[in-house]
C-alpha cells in the first residue's frame, strides 16, 4: 500500500483554507469542523508518512498513536482535545440540549478552531523530515 501522505496533507492544508473561508463567511460552526477536519488530514497524513493507518476521527488518539515516534508537546494534546469536541457539536443539533449548532458558535470559538489546525498542520509539516 502506498503512503501517499502527500495527499492527505494537501487535502489538510485545503480543508484548512475553507476553514479561513467559512470563518470569513460566519459560518462559524462549519469553521469549527472545518478546522477538525485540517488536522485530521493533517496527522493522517503524518501517520502515513511513519507507515501507519488510522481509523477514526479522534485526534487525541491520532497523537498518541504517534507518540512512540515524536514528542508531542502538551499544548498541542490540548488544541486537539478542543478540536475533538467540535467533530460532532458542530453539525448536530442533538449535541445539545436545546438550539442548533449555529446558535452556540460565534467568531471567536471559531477563530481558535482555526489556530489550533494551523498549529497541528505546522507540526505535521515539521516532522515530515523534510
Amino acid at each position: 500500500m502506498p503512503s501517499r501522505y502527500q495527499d492527505w496533507l494537501a487535502q489538510g492544508l485545503r480543508d484548512l483554507r475553507a476553514a479561513r473561508s467559512m470563518l470569513d463567511g460566519g459560518f462559524y460552526e462549519w469553521a469549527a469542523f472545518q478546522a477538525h477536519q485540517a488536522a485530521e488530514k493533517g496527522l493522517k497524513a503524518l501517520l502515513r508518512f511513519h507507515h501507519q493507518e488510522h481509523r477514526g476521527h479522534r485526534l487525541v488518539a491520532m497523537l498518541e498513536a504517534l507518540a512512540g515516534k515524536l514528542s508531542i508537546p502538551e499544548a498541542l494534546v490540548e488544541a486537539a482535545r478542543e478540536l475533538d469536541w467540535h467533530y460532532t457539536g458542530s453539525r448536530y443539533p442533538n449535541h445539545f440540549a436545546e438550539g442548533y449548532p449555529a446558535q452556540y458558535y460565534d467568531r471567536k470559538i471559531a477563530q481558535r478552531c482555526v489556530d489550533h489546525a494551523e498549529r497541528i498542520l505546522e507540526f505535521v509539516q515539521g516532522n515530515l523530515g523534510g
